[in-house]
């Protein structure tokens, strides 16, 4: 049953992967997505290995958190709180290749949108402290995920955290009853799924980190959610 339906997810094009996409659709997919976040623990877990970064900041500092594929800006504004707790300031960036993703993002403030592509991050090697990027792997098989991976690490100075969504047939029925239960868009309905079948074991996480030059600590999260993290090697003089 998964190899069949992983087949149909691999050929299907999601909304979101489209940036001609109509405007609104990407809004209303974007804000539900927040919402599963939420619901799942997706910005949690996030938040969680941010934090394996900020252990030796003291309070007071202030540090830049670029967001790849920021969506709507819910995960990084949900880890410029967390770490608000410890006395340390995220100043934000997010960002996006769909116009309407971007305006999205900045909307609530706090959070500088970027119009641009992942895998060309235009920023300098070791432009910003953090990096995270949440949903956005499995968008990218293959050599583009490679590429995203490498952009990344880049552009990184203290630490990279990626995360995505453990592949499991649970999963994509969870989803899909969530979806209808809590009125999600139909695009978001039938995205939310292809994203499941398009996501990831521990193992193959680890493996398309490998294939981006870095070795990383996977690990599995409550709501079928995964997380790779790792700090930048020094850049070269």
């Amino acid at each position: 049953m998964m190899g069949p339906l992983r087949s149909w997810a691999a050929r299907a094009v999601e909304t979101l992967d489209d940036p001609r996409a109509d405007a609104g659709v990407v809004v209303a997919s974007l804000r539900d997505i927040a919402r599963i976040n939420r619901i799942f623990g997706g910005a949690r877990a996030a938040a969680r290995r941010v934090d394996e970064f900020l252990g030796a900041t003291p309070a007071g500092a202030t540090l830049t958190l670029l967001d790849v594929g920021t969506g709507s800006g819910d995960i990084p504004r949900a880890v410029a709180r967390r770490a608000a707790r410890r006395g340390i300031r995220l100043r934000l960036l997010g960002l996006e290749r769909h116009p309407a993703a971007a305006r999205e993002a900045a909307r609530s403030g706090n959070l500088a949108a970027i119009l641009a592509d992942g895998a060309r991050l235009p920023l300098r090697a070791r432009a910003v402290d953090l990096v995270l990027c949440s949903k956005v792997l499995h968008h990218a098989p293959g050599e583009a995920g490679a590429r995203l991976i490498a952009e990344l690490d880049r552009v990184a100075r203290l630490g990279v955290v990626v995360a995505d969504i453990r592949r499991s047939a649970l999963a994509a029925a969870g989803i899909w009853l969530a979806g209808h239960a809590l009125r999600f868009h139909p695009v978001t309905r039938r995205d939310s799924v292809i994203s499941v079948f398009r996501g990831f074991t521990p193992g193959e996480l680890r493996l398309a980190c490998a294939a981006g030059g870095v070795r990383a600590v996977v690990r599995s999260h409550p709501g079928w959610c995964l997380t790779a993290a790792w700090r930048p090697a020094p850049a070269h003089p």
